[in-house]
């Protein structure tokens, strides 16, 4: 399953931008607040414009601090899916039961520093597991292959039955580097560069879906 990152498109078209990647699975919506990450992206009123026009399902990725106050309101307008990231929790599991009694899908994305195994008590309380393969903050940066034995981890629990979890990765992949993710157990795989930055969005998309899809096989 593909999600093109927004934050790899046209502001100043958002739009527009979001109906060139209507064959996506979801759209990566990145927010940011200057705090948590070195950025500022959009908040939740953007987010509610996007919503009302998307054709694709919403993943409101949100890279800020104090997620327990925010998170739900993103879940309430609609999105499918909102991740927060474990090192901005103080209490994971009740910001997972808030996004779930909104309507959302709970998400936990983990940096490339963090270990998987401090979190593993919670992951039963989430829906997705979000590995961040490069820092979060900025987008364009390259993959860090490091991050992948999380990936297996998660995909072997949830193989074994102990998790139920989509297993999603963000940062830095395209034909490199779609493959490696999948083979590693990967469900999700985030776009930016990759998808808005092809002359045709969709065909690139349908590329890294084959792609993925042809690893998974082995």
């Amino acid at each position: 399953m593909i999600a093109p990152s927004l934050l790899s498109a046209d502001f100043a078209n958002l739009a527009a931008e979001v109906q060139r990647v209507a064959d996506a699975d979801w759209l990566h919506v990145d927010v940011m607040d200057a705090h948590f990450v070195p950025n500022l992206t959009l908040g939740l009123p953007v987010a509610q414009a996007i919503q009302a026009v998307s054709p694709v399902p919403l993943d409101c990725h949100l890279m800020i601090d104090n997620p327990e106050r925010w998170a739900p309101g993103y879940a309430e307008m609609g999105a499918r899916n909102v991740t927060v990231h474990a090192e901005a929790c103080t209490d994971p599991r009740a910001v997972a039961r808030d996004l779930k009694a909104a309507g959302a899908l709970a998400g936990l994305a983990i940096k490339p520093g963090t270990p998987l195994e401090d979190y593993l008590d919670v992951l039963p309380d989430f829906d997705t597991l979000l590995v961040m393969s490069v820092e979060p903050g900025f987008g364009g940066q390259s993959f860090i292959a490091d991050v992948l034995p999380k990936a297996r981890k998660a995909r072997e629990l949830v193989d074994a039955g102990h998790l139920t979890l989509i297993v999603e990765i963000d940062g830095g992949i395209n034909a490199d580097t779609i493959e490696q993710a999948a083979e590693a157990g990967v469900d999700m795989f985030v776009a930016g560069s990759a998808v808005y930055g092809a002359e045709d969005p969709s065909k690139a998309i349908a590329a890294l879906r084959a792609q993925a899809a042809a690893a998974m096989r082995g």
